[in-house]
């Protein structure tokens, strides 16, 4: 299994929302980094949901429920989407300020690229993150 990070505005789709929905596809991806990680994801893997501008802090979990198929709101072959569907809430949500002061996750795509919508998450800054949000 792998593991992901996903940003999205609170104001756009947020994380109340998504547990509303119950279950969602992730579009209006149009960077081939972020398209990139898209199709790399696989059924089951775990992805943190990351409140971006307002708020900017790790709030959730999710899995990903269906891997990647053409983006319906585009005729555009380039762009993909995955279905996703939220775990749960983490019990202490992980801010970014956090996130750059702990050493440990110096090199965490947040980190390192910040504007990148869809990331990776090695398996250690997923420990670590769910140490820093109270999660055994």
């Amino acid at each position: 299994m792998a593991y992901w990070l996903v940003k999205s505005e609170p104001f756009k789709y947020s994380w109340d929302q998504f547990v509303i929905d119950k279950k969602t596809f992730w579009d209006g991806v149009r960077n081939y980094g972020a398209r990139n990680n898209l199709k790399a994801m696989k059924k089951g893997d775990e992805v943190l949901f990351y409140h971006s501008n307002e708020g900017i802090e790790i709030v959730g979990i999710a899995k990903v429920a269906k891997e990647f198929y053409q983006d319906p709101t585009t005729e555009e072959a380039a762009w993909v989407v995955v279905d996703l569907k939220p775990i749960r809430k983490l019990k202490n949500a992980v801010p970014l300020d956090v996130i750059k002061k702990d050493g440990r996750l110096a090199n965490m795509d947040l980190v390192r690229l910040g504007r990148l919508s869809v990331q990776t998450v090695k398996d250690e800054e997923w420990k670590i993150v769910m140490e820093l949000a109270g999660e055994k």
